[in-house]
């Protein structure tokens, strides 16, 4: 504990005592069914308070039907969820965290897709969320959505729950009716400063009337400084200290980003560490009563440590942290944080399934969303101990490795190369990504202290399976790039035309230091993810004249569902790279590319030394195809079985090891 003395100090949040000042922050799980929650939801919130966290934020609850965000938003305005909840709010709490939930209604920038109702706002400006515009609301539309919060509270307290967060962040419906901007009310719930903030204090004032002084209540409001319609840190800082007076907040959250500025929201790795700060530093100064969480990218218990010893926030919220490693509070406190999984800060299955309106997930953690499942992130441990080889030492075999011998298996893992990692090791040496070999180191320590005996350099062929004599073999041999610039906007070639010329490189190659290009580098990029932009992103650092060429409508199509499109192609932009989309490459010759428009036909010459191809990988099963023919059993998982992505091959390596 002497290595993390702040976070471990308790805190005192009006009637309870929080065992230490980490808060597993609010995030939209999208896990209910029929608007309620179920095991799914219940266990994975009793999986972070088993895990250590302090408080614990449950996902937004729509306070009225124009809040409806969602597939999986819970049920608003109805008693019936409240016993659902009580399982949630027992789980919780009976593992030692406080239980709050976060109560939300977004305005303008609602989805009529899932709420099938008119956005509500003070003034009936346009969505940010899709292109639809927004109802002005009349008084009593105003008092009916001030009444949803508060009865949205009284089935809180009814069903268990500590206390709640009114959700005030991100340019949602209360900082809507604050910000100038989106309020042009000339009534009483417009104009002045008191006026502005009338409906949050009304909310505040009745709810803590009505559940009375028992009962946490909580504020999150967000920064975006780099937004000029937003309002800046110290009118937030004059709103929260208005609030604060009355002593009915007792927290206040600081995130980051918002509905103008949607990639800040849930940073990637593209952000800096610690973003949340600014703000909570600066509301610190301006309240006497209310305790201040800071939010937005703080990863790890050292961040936390630090921003608490800084004296920049009493309380941090690490969510996608406890995502990826729902017990790093506990192995931060027992000392430990070297055992910790850590976040990348991708948003690849988080923020990246949330997006697609599925539930939630984990690159690192296949567990995250499925502990009703497969019983968290706790294994228990196996009754019958089984001679384990695993052939290849990626993602999916990594994962498959450890898990198996967390069970008490022993185990082989046989690695072809000189290191561990396979292909997703390549992508740790991509710009700002050096968290995925933060990752991989992780998994040698863990494969060190559960006596794995990996071995490097050992390429596994079907007499050397036969000799093992293991009891379970586990094939996670990979993928490896085509090498023949197939591309699937041009099926009728199976071959790049003109490939024989040579210069032509995987993204692979590149990033292994295989393949030396020239200045000039022309990267057809089919995948719009990480392997072709983070190339890109490489080659253009490294000086190179880069160009990419993809058949998509914008680079990084993929990455948008995570938040990381723009900011990477401003990095791109910044670095000199050139952006030809919605084409692709009918040539390769010595002197460049023929590249022909997909919308108009339109060929023109691209001059360049080099092609870097960030195309679909096949699968390396050459072993699995002669173990299959000699009746050797195996299970083939990750890409050995189709080349995918790696929170899917982590997945394959879980779940298989599990079935042992």
């Amino acid at each position: 504990m002497s290595a993390f003395r702040h976070i471990f100090k308790p805190a005192q949040l009006r009637h309870k005592t929080l065992r230490n000042r980490i808060v597993f922050g609010a995030h939209t799980t999208n896990m209910a069914e029929d608007g309620y929650p179920v095991a799914r939801h219940t266990e994975y919130y009793r999986e972070r308070a088993i895990g250590g966290a302090g408080m614990i934020v449950v996902e937004p609850m729509p306070v009225h039907a124009a809040a409806v965000l969602t597939r999986g938003n819970f049920r608003h305005s109805d008693d019936s969820i409240i016993p659902l909840f009580r399982k949630v709010t027992e789980a919780i709490k009976d593992n030692g965290a406080v239980a709050i939930q976060q109560l939300y209604h977004v305005g303008q920038h609602g989805d009529a897709d899932n709420s099938f109702h008119a956005n509500w706002s003070p003034s009936g400006r346009p969505s940010y969320h899709d292109s639809d515009g927004s109802h002005t609301m009349t008084g009593l539309e105003i008092e009916e959505t001030i009444d949803g919060f508060v009865q949205a509270a009284r089935r809180c307290k009814e069903a268990g729950f500590d206390g709640v967060e009114v959700w005030a962040a991100y340019h949602s419906f209360i900082d809507q009716f604050w910000t100038p901007w989106s309020n042009r009310r000339d009534d009483r719930w417009g104009g002045s400063l008191e006026n502005r903030t009338r409906i949050s204090r009304e909310i505040i004032d009745r709810i803590r009337r009505l559940c009375g002084e028992d009962f946490i209540v909580g504020l999150a409001v967000s920064d975006e400084p780099d937004v000029d319609v937003m309002l800046s840190r110290e009118s937030i800082a004059e709103i929260v200290a208005l609030h604060d007076r009355t002593q009915d907040v007792d927290y206040v959250t600081c995130g980051v980003g918002g509905y103008f500025d949607f990639y800040k929201l849930m940073p990637t790795f593209l952000y800096p560490e610690k973003m949340g700060t600014d703000l909570s530093q600066i509301l610190k100064a301006s309240v006497s009563h209310a305790l201040v969480t800071a939010e937005a990218h703080i990863r790890t218990p050292e961040n936390a440590e630090t921003v608490l010893g800084e004296g920049l926030s009493d309380l941090v919220s690490i969510v996608r942290g406890q995502i990826a490693d729902p017990h790093l509070a506990a192995k931060a406190e027992e000392g430990r944080p070297e055992d910790i999984r850590g976040c990348l800060s991708c948003n690849q299955m988080c923020w990246g399934r949330r997006s697609r309106d599925y539930w939630i997930s984990c690159v690192v953690n296949p567990s995250a969303g499925r502990e009703w499942e497969w019983g968290g992130d706790r294994f228990s441990p196996t009754e019958t101990p089984k001679n384990v080889l695993v052939v290849g030492g990626g993602p999916a075999g990594l994962e498959a490795a450890r898990v198996a011998a967390e069970r008490g298996h022993q185990v082989v893992l046989a690695e072809a190369g000189h290191r561990l990692g396979g292909a997703f090791a390549l992508a740790g040496k991509q710009p700002r990504r050096a968290q995925i070999a933060d990752l991989i180191a992780w998994y040698e320590r863990q494969l060190a202290k559960l006596g794995v005996n990996v071995r490097l350099n050992s390429f596994v062929e079907a007499d050397d399976v036969a000799a093992h004599g293991a009891d379970t073999v586990i094939l996670a041999t990979g993928s490896l790039p085509a090498d023949t610039g197939f591309q699937k906007a041009l099926p009728q070639f199976d071959d790049l035309p003109g490939l024989a010329s040579g210069n032509v490189f995987s993204a692979e190659a590149v990033m292994a230091g295989e393949a030396r290009p020239g200045k000039r580098v022309i990267v057809l990029d089919e995948g719009g993810n990480w392997k072709g932009c983070g190339t890109a992103w490489k080659l253009a650092e490294d000086g190179h004249d880069v160009t990419m060429v993809t058949p998509d409508a914008l680079i990084g199509k993929e990455l948008q569902r995570t938040a990381a499109d723009f900011p990477l192609r401003r990095a791109l932009s910044r670095l000199g790279a050139e952006f030809i989309v919605e084409s692709a490459i009918l040539e390769w010759t010595a002197g460049g590319a023929r590249v022909v428009s997909l919308l108009t036909g339109e060929e023109r010459m691209i001059e360049a030394d080099t092609l870097v191809t960030a195309t679909t990988n096949v699968a390396f099963d050459s072993l699995a195809c002669e173990l299959a023919e000699r009746g050797i059993a195996f299970t083939a998982i990750g890409d050995g079985v189709a080349a995918r992505q790696a929170p899917y091959a982590i997945h394959d390596g879980r779940r298989v090891a599990l079935e042992i």
